[in-house]
């Protein structure tokens, strides 16, 4: 008598080992890595699981954060993974940049160092292959309003414009501001442009009475602050 084959599927699985049904059992925090991507993933491929599938997907890169900036290339030797499970995986990653920087912005948190906004704004910014230029508005307390992208550019360079910046701060009932760029290279040193731009904004604040606390520069989990140089009349 031919012996037929169990199904190897999730939905075979006993239910509380099933990714899913443990998180709205135990919620996310019971959950690996794997699990976690599974869910993301819904169905896995031809005898493969979800499941088996994420765990290959972390075995190549390693970390979420290697996983957050790929294109579909990072992806071809995957089999099943077509471009809409690859944007949903993605989507979860950036959903979980952001909710750092939301979450600070609600808190109110208070700004008394460069190494305050570097935290919040790292992961955001320290694997972006363009330059991407943030702003982080200040109430009198120096806590924060908000934080807001000012400009996107190429890989050399962003072209914030102050006039947008300082109009966006006085909108915001905002007392002061840090600006936050990423250097793509890695190379934290700031350009002749970068110092340019720092004392027109400075300049400019400063006749519209908004002070420009510092203007940071993010490279790879290390940084360059303006005001702790001293540079560009911020002190």
């Amino acid at each position: 008598m031919e012996n037929k084959k169990k199904p190897s599927g999730i939905n075979s699985w006993p239910e509380d080992d099933r990714p899913r049904e443990k998180l709205l059992k135990k919620g996310a925090g019971a959950l690996s890595n794997s699990e976690l991507l599974a869910i993301l993933l819904r169905i896995g491929t031809k005898g493969t699981s979800a499941l088996d599938l994420a765990r290959k997907v972390l075995k190549k890169f390693s970390t979420f954060r290697n996983m957050a900036h790929t294109d579909v290339r990072d992806w071809k030797e995957f089999r099943g993974l077509g471009g809409a499970k690859i944007a949903h995986i993605q989507a979860a990653l950036e959903i979980g940049r952001r909710y750092r920087e939301d979450d600070v912005s609600a808190g109110k948190q208070k700004i008394a160092s460069a190494k305050d906004v570097v935290d919040i704004v790292m992961p955001q910014l320290r694997d972006l292959k363009t330059e991407v230029f943030k702003v982080v508005y200040l109430d009198s307390n120096n806590r924060i309003i908000d934080i807001s992208d000012a400009s996107v550019g190429t890989v050399d360079q962003a072209f914030p414009i102050v006039r947008e910046i300082i109009h966006a701060a006085l909108q915001k009932f905002a007392k002061s501001i840090v600006c936050v760029h990423n250097h793509p290279s890695a190379n934290i040193t700031p350009s002749t442009q970068d110092k340019k731009f720092t004392q027109e904004l400075s300049d400019a604040g400063k006749l519209m009475q908004i002070k420009v606390i510092d203007h940071v520069i993010v490279g790879d989990n290390q940084y360059y602050s303006f005001a702790d140089e001293g540079l560009a009349g911020l002190l």
